[in-house]
């Protein structure tokens, strides 16, 4: 799968510049702006925005991806909020939110346990987790190490070992056998100046988006990512490998994905690939949705909106 190098740097985000620090006081007030609120949860790891119902019929915790914010998750929560109650991660040292617990070494393992610690705090009863790209990992972590605090999750757009694009042709990748190019591949951006690290993320955004009208949000994002924050999370996901790990899912899992878009590929590759990928989940929905890119919540709103409410019911 060495010709799918070029993949990785197309669903990952990890190409940001610092980001400005924000005081935590500034979630609250920004929470008062829009309508949401912040939960009380003590975390160095991510905050959450809460809308929904006093009464809702269930809880609903959406993870955003790689330098991503809660907003991408706007349209889901407008269409949503009205029943069940909405919990939207926002990761620190993503899209301007200061680093604190994540500025040095992994972030998406520990994301991923006091998620954990949130759903239990909070009492939330087996909410449905829907996370995006890096978001999507998370929620692997949480619901295969966690399986009693996951009542249904999907996957938007990811695997459970990305760095297998990394490997050599006709070889079943490891970890180890994918961390010299991994290595390689992760010095080279670590080696970019901070200029050319911004114009590589624009670039990389806008690959990922195809309604033009909508890149200025994501963009503003990975912009504002704390640049060390985002490259940690990028590599921790190259080195994750989680397939070992789906079978002690128990709740039902779905995969919505878009075909790669690299010359030479069929979307029927891609389906070969994600099927592959997930062989250890029985049980696991896979649909690919057409006419998307990376975010195809922004690119196939009605589509996507569709899956999720078919998700729910």
């Amino acid at each position: 799968m060495k010709t799918m190098t070029a993949i990785a740097a197309c669903l990952l985000m990890g190409l940001a510049a610092p980001a400005l620090a924000q005081e935590h006081g500034a979630h609250a007030a920004h929470g008062d702006q829009h309508g949401h609120r912040h939960a009380d949860f003590e975390s160095g790891r991510f905050h959450v925005r809460v809308d929904g119902p006093e009464h809702p019929v269930g809880d609903i915790i959406l993870i955003p991806g790689l330098s991503s914010s809660p907003e991408v998750w706007d349209g889901l929560t407008d269409q949503l909020k009205d029943r069940y109650r909405i919990h939207r991660i926002h990761v620190q040292g993503f899209a301007g939110a200061p680093a604190e617990d994540n500025a040095t070494g992994p972030v998406a393992a520990p994301v991923a346990e006091d998620l954990a610690r949130y759903i239990a705090e909070q009492g939330l009863n087996k909410p449905i987790v829907i996370g995006h790209s890096m978001g999507g990992t998370m929620g692997m972590m949480l619901a295969a190490r966690h399986p009693d605090s996951v009542g249904k999750l999907m996957v938007v757009d990811m695997i459970p070992f990305m760095g297998a694009m990394f490997a050599a042709p006709g070889v079943n990748p490891t970890v180890e056998s994918v961390t010299p190019a991994v290595n390689q591949f992760t010095a080279m951006s670590a080696g970019m100046s901070d200029e050319q690290y911004r114009a590589r993320a624009a670039a990389t955004v806008t690959g990922m988006i195809r309604t033009e009208s909508l890149r200025a949000g994501p963009l503003e994002d990975a912009a504002t990512s704390d640049r060390t924050t985002s490259q940690n999370a990028y590599r921790e996901l190259l080195l994750t490998d989680l397939r070992p790990e789906l079978a002690r899912i128990t709740a039902p899992v779905e995969v919505l994905y878009v075909a790669f878009e690299v010359p030479g590929m069929t979307a029927e590759f891609t389906d070969n690939i994600y099927r592959m990928s997930y062989a250890t989940l029985p049980g696991v929905q896979l649909k690919r949705i057409d006419n998307s890119a990376h975010f195809i919540m922004l690119d196939q709103p009605a589509a996507f909106a569709a899956e999720v409410n078919a998700f729910l019911e």
